[in-house]
């Protein structure tokens, strides 16, 4: 009595697993490729919101982070507080269309498909979203200074 391996190409043939190793091989390269592009496309990114007052114009970069803030002639004319307020709600505006520019990127490079994809996206509006200043003014921000 021979034992046969019941089903040629199964789990038991080294041939189809050597495909599916390749196959599952190619799968990450490409994965990794795009992977490259959505980080670097992404730390590119800047975005640029002015408020619709002409007070304020603000950058921030692909964190989020503040990189340029320019004051209109106009800002001289109004309240600190008012001042204040409307930069932190610039900086806002900024930090979430920087979340929406990046989601779109993730999506682009990785597919909306990917369980990755949408775990990245999702941290990335969560970091960028959620750091959103409170809409009160400086004195309820830094306990009345």
């Amino acid at each position: 009595m021979t034992a046969e391996v019941p089903h040629a190409g199964g789990l038991l043939d080294p041939g189809g697993a050597m495909d599916r190793l390749a196959e599952w091989k190619g799968r990450l390269d490409q994965l990794a490729t795009a992977t490259d592009a959505m980080s670097a496309r992404i730390q590119e990114l800047r975005v640029t919101v002015a408020d619709g007052n002409g007070l304020v114009e603000v950058t921030v970069d692909s964190v989020g982070a503040l990189v340029d803030l320019k004051l209109g002639q106009r800002v001289q004319r109004v309240a600190p507080d008012v001042a204040a307020r409307t930069i932190m709600t610039t900086i806002a505006t900024a930090k979430r269309q920087l979340a929406d520019r990046a989601q779109e990127i993730i999506g682009d490079t990785l597919g909306t498909d990917s369980p990755a994809a949408r775990a990245i996206a999702e941290r990335v509006g969560q970091q960028l979203r959620d750091a959103e200043p409170p809409l009160g003014g400086p004195d309820e921000q830094h306990g009345r200074w």
